[in-house]
């Protein structure tokens, strides 16, 4: 599997990476048998990088991910986490039952609230907890997570704290990541940020990270991993009732997704194969994360990945209009 070095740090993620909201139990509960068996099958097949956050199920998936992979040799591979998110306990909790987390998306007691907190003070508590629920002494990748309601205040007090743990060693590479890329272009721009995580918006059926973002990144050599690569199911099985991005796809995007759906199956090809390797087709994309929450979710997208996308299914796909041309794709 391609190992690719992040901008000018000396941090490298592999072109898939293990996306671990999903062992965080993000709307059903995973076991915890199930939620090592997928890291095992990761790691066996050959995925080196892992994500998780404080927000995937209340530190559930940093307990999980570090407990995983606390008998890996640390240098073998590469983890990142979140800030901008604070888990403070609910007075009582631990002895009064409380309600589940479902309300956020992740099927926990809800024993933490989460606060938003993108302070200097903020970001090097959050990397503390986080330290101490991964059981690391330092963490490769740090992203501001979803700091789209918070931009100053992530810009001028967030993003110089990471900055600061960059340079103490704390931290490897610095980013952020959201669901949207004009915040993450003015990163690029304004910032020296490493990398940035780019969800959702470098899809078949969504662009718009080619306008300026991903010409931004490749002109100041810096990388992109990009997430969401099935828009939350539509790209993985496009059928009538898909969900795109959380919600019911539209008429028009369902019968899009249905025609790309068509070309792929021309080539014997899943339409998810297509859908996870066209970001990587883009030179300053680093890798694809993709969430898998299951030992037979990780070894699908590891084949998906391994599978050797011709040409032709490129261009069928622009002559049919379903694919944007773009001079930047190899």
């Amino acid at each position: 599997m391609r190992h690719t070095t992040l901008g000018r740090s000396a941090v490298s993620v592999t072109g898939l990476s293990f996306g671990a909201a999903g062992i965080g139990n993000l709307y059903t509960p995973v076991g915890p048998d199930q939620a090592a068996a997928a890291v095992e099958a990761a790691w066996d097949a050959g995925i080196r990088y892992f994500d998780t956050a404080p927000h995937y199920g209340l530190g559930l998936s940093e307990w999980r991910l570090g407990e995983a992979l606390r008998t890996r040799r640390r240098s073998d591979y590469t983890l990142s986490t979140k800030v901008g998110r604070l888990l403070e306990p609910v007075p009582g909790a631990e002895t009064v039952p409380v309600g589940d987390d479902l309300a956020n998306g992740f099927a926990v007691p809800a024993t933490h609230r989460r606060v938003w907190d993108f302070s200097a003070d903020g970001v090097r508590r959050s990397i503390d907890e986080s330290l101490g629920r991964l059981g690391l002494d330092h963490i490769d990748i740090v992203y501001l997570h979803d700091p789209d309601s918070h931009e100053e205040e992530a810009f001028e007090q967030a993003y110089p704290a990471l900055e600061r743990l960059r340079s103490e060693g704390v931290v490897g590479a610095i980013g952020a990541g959201m669901n949207q890329t004009t915040m993450l272009t003015r990163f690029l721009r304004d910032t020296d940020v490493d990398v940035v995580l780019c969800a959702g918006r470098f899809t078949l059926l969504d662009q718009s990270a080619l306008t300026e973002l991903l010409p931004e990144a490749a002109a100041r050599g810096r990388s992109v991993v990009v997430g969401g690569v099935f828009n939350s199911g539509l790209l993985a099985d496009p059928r009538p009732g898909a969900t795109y991005d959380y919600a019911a796809a539209p008429p028009a995007l369902l019968d899009r997704a249905l025609r790309m759906d068509a070309v792929a199956r021309r080539y014997d090809i899943p339409l998810r194969a297509v859908a996870l390797h066209y970001p990587l087709r883009h030179p300053a994309v680093a890798g694809v994360l993709v969430g898998t929450r299951s030992a037979a979710e990780v070894t699908d997208a590891a084949a998906q990945a391994a599978r050797t996308v011709p040409e032709d299914l490129w261009a069928e796909l622009r002559d049919e209009g379903l694919l944007a041309e773009d001079g930047t794709l190899s």
